[in-house]
């Protein structure tokens, strides 16, 4: 596996206004992921604020990663791109991208989609909600039994995502999440530093 594929992954929050704040501070926390994800800027926006987190990220020495947009992701040479359901193919990406990008899937609560997503070349999954999550409100649920079973059968990295706090990660870390993502559970915190660090000490003990 990827040894860098472990860890805090931040996941930029929704409106551009205090992102690259938010991004700093989960950085400074130990973010050792941060993924990109923005539906509503233009593309020369969303190019101009990728670039600038990029730069934070390459500084800190913590991936970046692209949502969605496999073409941004080449522009920026960006370390890896993140599909969802209805996003571009994980094949047809490895094929623009090539070998040296990272490629993770979306696979929500459905383990086959997972040996789906790594049969076709993704370097990591991503299950979830786990909790209820202000970002998705109607996303589909996940549970500890689905992460004990792929992390017993699948051989990449595992993210968890949905609803993620620093009060309730540790059963995920200790169910064999690799990683876990986080929005708001820092983005809202009072202190999203001290939250990213607070999720990110899970793995120090692990």
């Amino acid at each position: 596996m990827n040894p860098r594929l472990r860890g805090l992954y931040f996941v930029t929050p929704e409106g551009s206004i205090g992102r690259a704040e938010r991004v700093a501070a989960a950085l400074r926390g130990g973010a050792r992921i941060v993924q990109y994800r923005d539906k509503s800027g233009t593309p020369a926006e969303r190019l101009r604020e990728a670039r600038h987190l990029l730069q934070l990220c390459r500084r800190a020495g913590a991936l970046f990663i692209v949502n969605d947009d496999v073409e941004l992701c080449a522009e920026l040479g960006a370390d890896g791109v993140h599909l969802g359901e209805d996003d571009a193919g994980i094949a047809e990406a490895r094929a623009r991208l090539g070998p040296q990008y990272l490629i993770g899937a979306s696979c929500y609560n459905d383990l086959d989609h997972a040996r789906r997503a790594v049969a076709a070349g993704a370097d990591y999954v991503a299950f979830g909600a786990f909790h209820p999550s202000p970002t998705k409100p109607q996303a589909r649920r996940a549970d500890l039994s689905l992460l004990l079973a792929a992390r017993a059968e699948l051989d990449v990295p595992i993210c968890a995502i949905g609803g993620i706090t620093p009060e309730n990660a540790a059963p995920l870390v200790t169910a064999g999440a690799d990683m876990i993502a986080v929005i708001q559970g820092i983005a809202d915190a009072p202190d999203p530093e001290a939250a990213a660090r607070a999720l990110q000490s899970l793995y120090a003990a692990s």
